[in-house]
């Protein structure tokens, strides 16, 4: 079948996209909508008297909230926290009262007819600000003597909690006969997605009900939540997600400024409509990663791995935003990677800090576990003078040992470890990296050559509904509660959809972003909506076609057994007897029951992708600059559904990835608590041109806990490539100076300075 699953259908969304005629949040404010702003803290920490009369009496402004005027409103909701863990949660108001805890605090929502007045009336409330003493740093706010963020947490600590077994794990520590550790700073991110976040707030007075138009990753999960925080029942909200530029888990919680939209509607009785600017985006809008962690292995004689210990100090920022305290623990959770570590102990503690609370970013936790044992695994092989590769193979676990329980309780049930990396080092001319060294070093350059195997849990985030319906021309509708931003599911989905119905991508529509249409919905989240959605989606349409075989039966005065589906038709088998399906969809007897199908996958476990990045970089001495002249991925997805689309996943998390490593960083001054990198000038990110080409390939070994054999795959470029960048990085140092250790990002400034160190020390 040409467009069923393994085929490399082309995206069919991608024409409007190419055209401009995309429609995302600000394409879809209607004329005469009242326009919003949000006034921001300055301080990152500061108590504030607010006098907004005067904003109030300018001309057009229509509505000025600060938090005593939205009593109606709850807190923001913290809505995963950690299993096992007592966590106290601090207010985390919509709008704060009296007082600020980070740069870009929420204080007042002004609504006016323009955009121009709104900002205007926000620039004449008149604040008196009583700056307060802040922290910046996990580290430093876990520091005896810190400022507290919160004077009832002591010690700024949010929560506390371990996996696995300390006792074990510290004696084969003690004993063993080879110990490394290493102390890795995974820096914090700023998602900068594309399109920036957005709502407008609809209010029909005569039915007292709330349409909100808003970028979001799951737009049920946004109606529920906005339901509990205006004490309105599910019918009265509807919400829309149009277009989506990506979303990397930063749109998947509810922000302040909707709710705030909403009740300014409401009183209102008025469209209002916020669209955030870039410098919102890094002020207003979750960040990511942000961890310290100091990690100790344990090896014997032979190089095989004894016990992990791992001590995780995870940055919270001023609040605990959506599913914060759970990205440490889930991240926790893979610390052993891909290897058989009999003990492990991992101790996570989440700290306040005054800075943007920290939440989801693409990968959530596992990028962060990824990181630390890769590099750890290769600082182990530099102690112990074993090649990288053969130290990972001397310990990965073997095939034959699924499903295999970890130290820290996850199950993996499929993987051949050994397999992808030989595979992504074939591809790489692993063999021949000496002789491409050689030629560097004449030319004045530091070669590296470095990788990185990994292991994730996801693609569990379920149960999801899939709803299939025939319409009356013969094209299939498919109504789905997850969220495209911007991964393919239309056209995953038709593929889907043609495996069992024969139709072209282009006779499948996709419903999905809109409360009223779709009936429920977990929304896209965990590498989640093909091993979730796509199973659900999957086993409706296979009741879709038993229904239809059955009422074709008839038509064709036969027995469902004897009849099959193509090229949507169905058909006698071995015969010309066929009947259309639009023509199925107009007889009497085809009732709606009949044309329509759903159904529901829940998982039970997790799915766990893996794979191998093999990555050979160029470091110029002069300059410290870095140039990627070869990147190699191997991945295991369990199933292809779609090569393609499957491809292009990849490359984008491994942009990420690379980002990360190379330049991307989230920098507050420790003396002020501002944010310095708060704008494209300061905050660099990578460009297409400083991007490699990448070979990409999969050894796939089929999920055995999923219907459709597949393991999530939207996040895995991102977990695999920053520990293979900084390993090539770090085997360059290692050859040319003898540099052990660096922290991300590698920009030109600090490779520079670390060779000019190392140059210096040499001399001495």
């Amino acid at each position: 079948m040409k467009f069923g699953i393994g085929q490399s259908v082309r995206r069919q969304e991608d024409d409007p996209l190419l055209r401009g005629a995309g429609r995302y949040v600000a394409d879809a404010v209607p004329a005469g909508a009242l326009r919003a702003v949000m006034v921001r803290s300055p301080h990152a920490h500061a108590t504030f008297r607010l006098d907004a009369a005067k904003a109030r009496a300018m001309p057009g402004v229509r509505l000025l909230l600060t938090g005593d005027d939205i009593k109606e409103i709850g807190l923001m909701p913290m809505q995963a926290g950690v299993p096992g863990a007592d966590i106290p949660v601090p207010v985390y108001p919509v709008l704060a009262q009296g007082e600020v805890r980070h740069v870009g605090d929420a204080v007042a929502f002004v609504v006016a007819d323009t955009l121009e007045q709104a900002k205007d009336a926000a620039e004449a409330i008149d604040i008196q600000w009583d700056a307060q003493p802040h922290v910046i740093g996990a580290v430093e706010a876990l520091e005896q003597g810190a400022v507290q963020v919160w004077p009832d947490r002591p010690g700024n600590l949010a929560f506390e909690t371990a996996l696995g077994e300390q006792g074990p794990t510290g004696q084969a520590l003690s004993s063993a006969p080879h110990t490394v550790a290493l102390t890795l700073v995974n820096q914090r991110l700023v998602t900068n997605y594309l399109d920036t976040r957005g709502v407008i707030a609809e209010y029909d007075a005569g039915r007292d009900r709330l349409t909100l138009t808003l970028g979001s990753q799951g737009s049920h999960y946004m109606r529920d939540t906005l339901c509990e925080m205006l004490k309105l029942p599910p019918e009265k909200i509807r919400v829309v997600t149009p277009d989506v530029g990506g979303g990397f888990g930063t749109k998947l919680f509810i922000y302040r400024e909707y709710a705030l939209a909403a009740v300014a509607a409401r009183r209102l009785k008025q469209t209002v409509a916020w669209i955030a600017d870039r410098s919102e985006h890094f002020l207003g809008d979750a960040q990511g990663r942000d961890n310290i962690t100091t990690a100790r292995l344990a090896l014997d004689e032979k190089g095989r791995f004894l016990a992990l210990d791992i001590d995780l100090i995870a940055d919270m920022g001023a609040y605990l935003s959506a599913y914060a305290p759970y990205i440490p623990f889930l991240g926790a959770g893979m610390s052993p990677g891909v290897y058989d570590i009999p003990h492990c102990h991992v101790r996570v503690r989440g700290v306040y800090t005054n800075t943007v609370p920290v939440d989801a970013y693409r990968g959530a936790g596992r990028p962060e576990a990824a990181y630390v044992i890769e590099r750890l695994v290769d600082a182990a092989a530099r102690e112990l003078e074993i090649a990288p590769d053969a130290l990972r193979r001397r310990n990965f676990i073997k095939p034959k040992a699924m499903p295999y329980s970890t130290a820290v309780g996850k199950i993996y049930d499929t993987g051949d470890f050994a397999a992808h990396m030989a595979r992504a080092q074939a591809m790489a001319d692993w063999d021949g990296f000496k002789k491409r060294a050689a030629v560097s070093r004449k030319n004045g350059l530091l070669r590296g050559i470095g990788l990185a195997t990994y292991i994730e849990a996801c693609g569990n985030m379920g149960p999801d509904l899939a709803t299939v319906r025939l319409e009356k021309d013969g094209s299939v509708t498919a109504l789905m509660g997850s969220q495209s931003s911007g991964q393919g599911h239309a056209t995953a989905y038709a593929q889907l959809v043609a495996e069992q119905l024969g139709l072209p991508p282009e006779r499948v529509r996709t419903v999905q972003g809109d409360t009223d249409r779709v009936a429920s919905g977990i929304g896209t989240g965990g590498s989640s909506s093909i091993p979730c959605g796509g199973a659900s989606l999957a086993g409706a349409t296979r009741t879709l076609a038993d229904n239809l075989k059955r009422l074709a039966a008839d038509a064709l005065e036969t027995s469902a057994g004897d009849l099959e589906i193509a090229d949507g038709t169905v058909r006698v088998a071995g015969t010309d007897r066929v009947i259309a399906f639009a023509d199925l969809a107009k007889r009497p007897d085809a009732t709606p029951d009949k044309l329509t199908a759903s159904d529901t996958f829940t998982p039970g476990e997790p799915t766990y992708p893996n794979g191998t990045h093999v990555v050979e970089i160029e470091i110029d001495e002069a300059t410290g600059a870095t140039r990627i002249v070869n990147y190699v991925v191997v991945d295991d997805f369990g199933v292809t559904l779609n090569p393609l689309l499957l491809a292009g996943q990849v490359h984008g998390g491994a942009v990420q990835g690379i980002g990360q490593a190379l330049m991307e960083q989230t920098v507050y001054d420790t003396d002020s608590g501002q944010l310095v990198t708060a704008s494209l000038m300061d905050y660099a990110m990578p460009r297409a041109s400083e991007m490699p080409d990448f070979a990409f390939d999969t050894h796939n070994v089929p999920c055995k806990v999923n219907p459709l054999g597949v393991k999530g795959a939207g996040e895995a470029g991102a977990i695999g490539s920053c520990p293979a960048v900084m390993n090539a990085i770090l085997d360059a140092l290692w050859r040319a100076h003898r540099i052990r250790h660096i922290d991300m990002p590698a920009t030109p400034q600090r490779l520079w300075a670390a060779m000019e160190d190392a140059r210096l020390m040499h001399r001495m």
